[in-house]
This record gives structure tokens, sequence and C-alpha cells, in this order.
């Protein structure tokens, strides 16, 4: 991979899993927030007048050369350094950084309410990126200099690429080149079988690599929203492998890929799927107990699963694990939530109750629009402008391997959020019984990333309070999926831990302690305390009721 296109990748996949499109982000909140800004022009015209003048005053200093505006030194859309040495490109430049710098200026000094203020500079950010000189051939001194090395040749491909986008990718950018990947061969080929098979799921279970193991089995529940074959991508940041080579059980669910005839599959439905699952999964590892893990929105359904087995007072979950899931979400968490209003969320019930689902696709663009510098102008650049094809990212493949989710379990997501139906002053029944997280007593591992902008670490830590038992908090130094694919031997690895949980997820942080190096360790070792004694390790995989059905990573994941 060229090192230009491996940063886009890199940068995008720090981007991925459109959960925050579940919530009904909509363009017209986006519109309703330009009339807002609109609104406090009128009314407090001086600081407007201000930054006007600032700016009509930089433009002169641009055109007679004094201008010491440059952008950020790790700004990549402006390594080029005719930036610097052409004086048409860069007064262009000085007079787009003069422009950002000024509305961001008069959003500082308009006295807006602090959420609206938020929403102003997320719309502005918007705008201005979308207007970033780099988005045009013409404005892009590393475009037109291929353009000219090409003989136009740059030029052509891009129009290709953009032709091809128009008819196979719905005019979107394409963020990968999925050619040299493919599903079950250079990615999710860890060895294993499908062990238990319904309409809803399939139940993978993984060939052990020692010869002994511990007795409890581990039960992986992955989101509904992405294929769950994100913990076991190239082998050098499986977890499955990771976890089978440290002598564990190890479960993985593979969720159906739904249609519009599963519309009725609610999150009832899911965690009674879960329970049978889990049946069979004792009787295969002959435990009458074992530990689950989900991320995400599998960390809600988790969640659920868990307290429906704590209202029947059955104990068969010895411990679970909570990666970069949000339980107790807020609007206040991100600026995208801001813009979530009552009626953007009935809109989008009423959307996919409509349809039957929510499609993969729908979710992908919706999130590209919230992070278009990262998700959308930067395949523009590289793909359109500079005639480039897109990073052959494993990443990125996995997340535009996109799924559809159940228009009823749409409704129960915006239920979650809309009403914090987790939280304990709600009286929320669930199959019969009452929601009580409280009531979920068994020791927990959680996980969440600190640059994570999808579950925001401190919703994460939230978390914390909602369970009864003991929790082990770690704070990744990542982001959403990064801080999942994180192996022992990345230089880059790095954690936080304070056994201490303060109210307020900031001072958690302040007195937390840093340690170099994965957070699969310290899992390793918790998980490893409560996995039970070592036995040998099953000869093969099933048993006389539960036999193999199929090679991992089964069937549904192509579905």
């Amino acid at each position: 991979m060229a090192p230009k296109t491996e940063k886009i990748g890199k940068q995008a996949a720090e981007n991925t899993t459109a959960v925050n499109s579940l919530v009904g982000f909509r363009r017209s909140e986006v519109v309703k927030s330009l009339g807002m800004m609109a609104g406090y022009m009128a009314k407090q015209p001086k600081p407007f007048a201000k930054h006007v003048k600032n700016y009509a005053g930089e433009l002169l200093d641009i055109v007679k050369g004094d201008s010491e505006l440059s952008p950020h030194p790790k700004d990549r859309r402006f390594q080029d350094t005719t930036w610097q040495t052409n004086p048409l490109y860069k007064r262009g430049l000085q007079s787009w950084l003069a422009m950002k710098r000024e509305l961001n200026g008069w959003i500082d000094d308009s006295r807006m309410h602090p959420a609206d203020q938020t929403r102003a500079r997320f719309v502005t950010d918007m705008l201005t990126d979308a207007l970033a000189p780099t988005n045009t051939l013409l404005g892009n001194p590393t475009a037109m200099k291929r353009l000219f090395e090409t003989g136009g040749g740059s030029l052509f491909k891009g129009l290709q690429n953009a032709y091809d986008d128009l008819r196979n990718n719905g005019g979107m950018p394409s963020q990968v080149d999925g050619r040299p990947f493919k599903v079950g061969e250079n990615l999710a080929n860890s060895k294993g079988a499908v062990v238990y098979k319904t309409e809803m799921l399939e139940v993978i279970q993984y060939q052990p690599k020692t010869e002994q193991v511990h007795k409890i089995p581990l039960m992986i529940i992955p989101p509904q929203i992405n294929k769950f074959y994100a913990l076991d991508l190239a082998p050098d940041k499986s977890m499955v492998r990771f976890l089978t080579s440290r002598g564990y059980q190890v479960f993985a669910v593979s969720w159906r890929n739904p249609g519009r005839q599963h519309a009725h599959w609610g999150l009832e439905e899911y965690v009674a799927a879960l329970i049978e699952a889990s049946d069979a999964v004792k009787k295969i590892s002959r435990s009458p107990r074992l530990n689950v893990s989900g991320a995400c929105s599998g960390g809600i359904t988790m969640a659920l699963f868990l307290s429906e087995l704590a209202a029947r007072g059955d104990n068969r979950v010895n411990a679970f694990t909570v990666m970069v899931s949000v339980l107790d979400g807020k609007k206040s968490d991100s600026e995208i939530g801001l813009f979530v209003t009552d009626g953007a969320i009935e809109a989008a019930r009423k959307h996919s109750k409509r349809k039957g689902i929510l499609t993969g696709e729908e979710l992908g663009r919706s999130f590209a629009w919230m992070r278009p510098n990262d998700l959308i102008w930067n395949y523009v650049v590289n793909n359109y402008l500079l005639g480039e094809s897109p990073p052959p990212f494993d990443v990125l493949y996995w997340n535009n391997d996109g799924t559809n989710l159940p228009s009823q379990l749409h409704s129960d997501y915006l239920d979650i959020f809309q009403d914090r139906r987790f939280r304990p002053d709600k009286d929320i029944h669930f199959l019969g019984h009452e929601i009580d997280l409280g009531a979920v007593s068994q020791d927990c591992f959680m996980v969440a990333g600190i640059t994570d902008h999808i579950t925001p670490w401190k919703a994460c830590y939230r978390n914390i309070r909602l369970f009864g038992g003991e929790v082990d908090f770690v704070l990744s130094n990542s982001g959403h999926l990064q801080s999942l694919l994180n192996p022992p031997g990345n230089p880059k690895a790095q954690y936080f831990i304070n056994p201490d949980h303060p109210a307020r997820a900031d001072r958690w942080l302040e007195a937390a302690e840093s340690v170099s190096e994965s957070w699969w360790l310290r899992w390793d070792k918790w998980l490893s305390e409560r996995s039970g004694e070592m036995k040998a390790a099953p000869k093969s995989l099933g048993n006389k009721a539960f036999p193999p059905l199929s090679q991992a990573p089964g069937e549904y994941v192509f579905t």
C-alpha cells in the first residue's frame, strides 16, 4: 500500500461503524441549524459585523502578501510545498483559512447557548471543509501535477472511478479496494465450525490452539450493525486467535443479515435466541457456566440478556466483558447527538418501519456525511482528482461489508436512546421482567476508547453505575474499532487504569495510571481468573447433539 493511501485508510479506519446513524440524524436538522445561526446574526449584528470586518482586513493583507496565516502542520491536505511557494495557491489557501477562522471567531463571540454553539461549529466545519481548495482539480496543486505527469491519465482514471461509484456505490466515493480480500480465506480464517444454527444466528466454535483449555467457555456477542468477523480479521490482529492461543474455549455468534421478511425481529427475539444459543454452548463445552463478551450494539443486547437471566434467577453467566458500548446515552454525549430531536427519532422509526429494514447502505452513507473530511473528501481527492484506487485496507473492507437492521430492532434501539431505559429509575419491562442491570452482580471487564467519537468514553464510563458487580474499567488510547484491534506487540498500544470510580469521568482520568502495552494482556489475566480450571482440549468440535454443520466462518457471514 502506498504511503499516502495507507494514511487515508488508517484515518478512515478510526471513523467506522455507523452506530450514530441509528438515532435519527437528518439533513433537515442541519438546515435548521443554519436558520438558528442566521437568527443569532440578526439578533446580535455587532459580533458578526466585527468578524466580517476582520475577514476583509485579512483579505487585504493576503492580497498584499502580508498575511501570516498558515494551515496546521499536521493537516495532510496541505503538505504539498506549492501551497507555500506559489503565490496564487498560497493566497487561495489563506483566504480559505481566514474565512474559517472568522466564522469560528464569530461563533465564540456570539453568546450562543453552548448547545447551539456546538451545532454551529459542526455545521460550519462541514461547510468549510466542503469548500476547501483541495477538493477541486484546479485548486489542488498535487492533482494538477499528477494531471501533467500522466498526460491526462489521472483525470481519465478519476472519471472512471467516479462513473463506477455512480453505478455501484450510490454516488459515494469508494473507501476501499476490496479485490485483495476474501472472507474465509485471508479474512475470518481462524479454524472452527458452525455447531449451532437457527434462522437468526449461527454459533461458531473455534479450534483450540493449546493442549489444555479453561473449563468455562467464552461466548462472543457481536453487534447486529456489522458482521462478526471484526474480531477475526488478519491473523496478526485477530482477537479470536489471541484467545484460542491463551487456552480459552471460544464461541462466536454470527447474526444473519436480515431481510424485509424479518422486520419483526426486535431485541426480545435476539435475546431469546442468545439464551438458546448459550444453552448449546453449555452442552457442547460441558460447562454449566460461561463467560460472555459484547461490543458496541452487541453490548446493549448482552446487557438485556444478562438482565433477563438475573430476573429468572439463572446464574449461567460467570463474568462478562463490555467493549466500546454506551448503555445510557445522552444527546449531549456527542455533537451529533445535539442534532437528534424527538421528531428526527420518530421520522427515523417510521422510515425503517415503512421499508421493513434499515439498510447497511443507508447507515454507511449517513454516517459518512457526519465525518465528511475523513470519509468523503479524502476519497474524492484520492479517487477522482488523483485518479488512484482507494486503499486495500482490511478494516475498511469489513466496515463496508454492511448489514441491515430489522425495523423492530431499529425501533428498540431508538427507545433505549430516547428513554434511557437502562437507568435504575425506569420501570421498563422486557420479556415479562423489569429491566434491572443492578441485579447483574457478576464481575465485569469494561473497555472504552479515549478518541472514540462513536461511543464516547465518558458515556461508556457511566455504564459502571448501572451494574451491581465489580467493574474493571480500562480506557484504551485509540478510537472505536482500533481500541478493539489492539494486539500485543503494537508499539503504540497504551491504556489507562484507575481502581477508584469517582462520579465524574474527568476525575477518573486525572488519577489514572498509564500502561504502555495492549489491554488484551490485562484482559487475559482477568479472564483467566474467571474461566475455571484447565482441562484437556476437546479433540473435535461440537458433539453428537450439535455436530459441525459447516466450516468457519459459517454461511450467514455471506448473506
